[in-house]
């Protein structure tokens, strides 16, 4: 796992063997991550698919609750079938851009 701080996001980078592994390591360190927008970047892992996205749902749902951001990066996937509740973009340029827009709305009240 791979940790890079800019600014008010923290991208982490899946360089686990496996996703479990990676998943079982982020959800264990959560709590030093609370409390910054989040981008989980799995772009390397080529068996990425939409059953692990979804295991992503209850990190996604609490991060949201403490109001941040919290976005996936993956590439090959269906994006039309990907859980609301689960920002997913192709690139981490649109991870930025989305964790700006919320950051926008938030400050709206929105």
């Amino acid at each position: 796992m791979k940790v890079e701080q800019k600014g008010h996001t923290t991208t982490i980078k899946d360089t686990e063997s496996s996703f479990e592994a990676f998943l079982e390591k982020l959800t264990s360190q959560y709590n030093s991550f609370k409390s910054v927008n989040l981008i989980i970047d799995v772009t390397h892992d080529k068996s990425f698919n939409m059953s692990c996205l979804k295991q992503f749902s209850d990190l996604a749902k609490t991060h949201k609750k403490n109001k941040k951001s919290f976005v996936v990066v993956a590439e090959d996937i269906d994006f039309n079938k990907v859980p609301a509740s689960i920002n997913t973009v192709p690139s981490l340029l649109e991870a930025h851009d989305i964790i700006e827009m919320e950051e926008i709305e938030r400050d709206l009240g929105f």
